[in-house]
């Protein structure tokens, strides 16, 4: 299971890596645009402005990573427990509260199609991943997270970027600030640098988060032997 999530995050993380080099060349004047007209190519330097549109785009790009990362991890744990078979009352006390609370939220009869045996079903029966995160994902939220789980959230890279990346994709996506603003605050090599330090944080979580899973720590250690 965590295999194939940290196959997840190296494909998206490879994706996002690929459009940051293309800014930095972008930025350097190695990459231009080719104008085609009348059988004539035309070399035509890259508008600033559009490089600064280019720029703030990094961090929703940045932000979709580290959603989906940590929303595919959460994901991940519910999976866990229903592939191994681990009822209810054996789960931990943290996990038991997310689980009657995810079933609070759920149309009573929608849930009562989906349970066979209350005390296996009840765990995934009221969950849904699209409700975990929404634009309010940062370190904070991720440490939150982990302790409502039971999971580390011990790093040891600096997590202060995830605050800038979710601040400045909220600016764009509510319009507070135009793309223009947002980009032209960092350069290239800026933006390179906050991606590789949410890029490293991440996979740190991930790596906390596979050995919760490995470990069982899921369980309640009062009904471990």
């Amino acid at each position: 299971m965590t295999s194939i999530l940290f196959q997840d995050f190296k494909e998206r993380s490879k994706e996002v890596s690929k459009y940051f080099f293309f800014l930095k060349n972008l930025e350097q004047g190695t990459i231009k645009l080719a104008m085609e007209g009348n059988g004539k190519q035309k070399i035509k330097e890259i508008d600033s402005e559009l490089i600064k549109t280019l720029k703030a785009s990094t961090f929703l790009l940045l932000y979709n990573l580290v959603e989906s990362t940590m929303r595919n991890a959460i994901e991940a744990i519910f999976d866990e427990l229903q592939s191994q078979g681990i009822p209810f009352d054996k789960i931990r006390p943290e996990l038991k509260k997310i689980v009657l609370h995810n079933l609070k939220r759920r149309n009573p009869d929608k849930v009562f199609q989906k349970i066979v045996d209350i005390s296996l079903d009840i765990i995934k029966a009221g969950f849904n991943k699209e409700e975990l995160f929404s634009g309010n994902i940062d370190a904070q939220k991720i440490k939150t997270t982990a302790k409502e789980y039971g999971f580390s959230a011990k790093t040891k890279t600096d997590s202060s970027d995830l605050l800038t990346v979710k601040d400045n994709r909220n600016d764009l996506a509510h319009g507070i600030k135009s793309f223009a603003e947002v980009g032209k605050e960092k350069s290239a090599d800026e933006l390179i640098e906050i991606k590789n330090k949410v890029v490293k944080y991440l996979r740190q979580i991930l790596e906390n988060i596979e050995i919760y899973i490995d470990n069982q720590e899921y369980l309640d250690s009062t009904n471990i032997p």
